[in-house]
């Protein structure tokens, strides 16, 4: 008989936030001492986990599952000691919980100031990749919240396996069990149920495909910290080095295609034209097909571009293709990044100190660069550690989401016995 759907969340969020009660005051020293633990625990259960694995493996091979997701899904030795070592990583993390800061006295003689607190219970949803389920849970644990994940179903055997060492190593470390708790089903509904336990949960991070994040923002009762796209730009400026130009933008699209901070627009400016035949043959010497408006293909007459269409500003290509058109000015530039971005990382590259300040300034993005490939919109190349996340919504935490995004602020007031006058 199927289990209703609500009912299972009902349960898993009331265990959840009995152990979010606990997460809340737990000493910096015992989470460290479990994310070690559950390093361990995974290195000496490798061989289960990848047994596991296999079984996905296979039975990804008889439903057709493409290439790319079937590379996310696998895991080895290597794998599974980097999920190991990521833990480590973020045990050797500053804890957020419990910092003070801007602490100041006012006439009456009161101190205020903001303390970091945990989230509460964070829901998660994925795809395809395991190592989420350690990198994710290590993150929750460690920003002293309780997680619910929910795996996607190709990976349900290896988030099994990995989620039975994090557990273990909960309870030998003298922390409570369910502050992780696997959705051990791949019942769709319980995805529409835990976007709905508005009573239990605090926070939704989806992670995945561009439908799944946006049905889980459509449909959410939760709040949920999410992007959509990852419609990149790199704006090349009148006053461009050309050297610069060509490394940022070479980088910023193949570097690595199928992630969010990958460039998909190049824009530059007119008085830069003279730089767009050697950034163009670079790219198809890389394999990307380019698409241009008609004066980028005037100004790299002879090359292979395409006739860019206006879908093309639109789109998140993921994949070796590129979309390239020429502004008249910077006014112009910035308009474009404003009608088509999706908001998440977008650089000018330029040796003009006016026009660096004024993109810093203009373009409303969650990560804006200076002379820097977009591919640095990462939360390790942040100096968060790790991230769980990138969030290109406006309240609470934007950009990549790391510890510190996964807590909020309460004030704290400190008195020497005043009283309101």
């Amino acid at each position: 008989m199927k289990t209703d759907a609500k009912t299972v969340m009902n349960v898993l969020g009331g265990q959840a936030k009995a152990a979010a009660k606990a997460m809340r005051v737990a000493d910096t020293g015992v989470k460290n001492r479990v994310l070690q633990l559950a390093a361990a625990v995974i290195r000496r259960e490798m061989k289960e986990i990848l047994a596991a694995n296999a079984m996905d493996m296979q039975a990804a091979e008889k439903s057709g599952l493409d290439a790319a997701l079937k590379d996310r899904l696998l895991l080895n030795g290597d794998r599974v000691d980097a999920m190991a070592e990521g833990l480590e990583q973020i045990a050797a993390l500053p804890d957020p919980v419990g910092a003070i800061d801007q602490l100041r006295y006012r006439p009456s003689g009161i101190q205020v100031g903001h303390m970091r607190v945990p989230l509460g219970v964070i829901g998660i949803i994925y795809e395809s990749r395991p190592n989420v389920t350690a990198d994710a849970a290590g993150l929750c644990l460690k920003s002293g919240n309780a997680a619910i994940l929910r795996g996607g179903s190709e990976a349900i055997h290896s988030n099994r396996a990995i989620a039975a060492c994090l557990r273990r190593a909960l309870v030998d470390g003298g922390l409570p069990q369910n502050a992780l708790q696997l959705v051990d089903s791949t019942d769709r509904e319980l995805v529409g149920a835990l976007i709905m336990s508005d009573a239990y949960v605090d926070v939704i991070i989806p992670r995945g495909g561009k439908s799944l994040i946006a049905r889980v923002a459509a449909e959410a009762r939760v709040p949920v910290i999410k992007h959509l796209d990852g419609i990149c730009h790199v704006y090349i400026d009148a006053a461009a080095d050309a050297e610069m130009a060509l490394n940022i933008a070479v980088n910023a699209k193949t570097h690595r295609y199928g992630v969010c901070n990958a460039m998909e627009t190049l824009l530059v400016h007119q008085d830069a034209a003279a730089l767009v035949a050697p950034i163009v043959q670079a790219m198809l010497d890389k394999g990307v097909e380019v698409r241009g408006c008609e004066r980028i293909r005037a100004a790299a007459e002879g090359l292979d571009v395409k006739p860019a269409s206006d879908q093309d500003w639109r789109t998140e290509y993921l994949s070796p293709i590129l979309s390239v058109r020429m502004v008249d000015d910077f006014e112009q530039a910035v308009d474009h990044i404003a009608t088509f971005s999706s908001a998440h990382t977008e650089t000018i590259v330029t040796e003009n100190y006016e026009a660096g300040q004024r993109f810093l300034r203009e373009v409303d993005s969650s990560s804006v660069m200076w002379n820097a490939s977009t591919r640095f919109a990462d939360g390790f190349e942040y100096g968060l550690g790790a991230e769980i996340g990138i969030s290109t919504d406006r309240l609470h935490v934007r950009g990549p989401v790391g510890l510190e995004g996964l807590t909020s602020q309460k004030w704290i007031v400190l008195g020497s016995g005043q009283v309101r006058q």
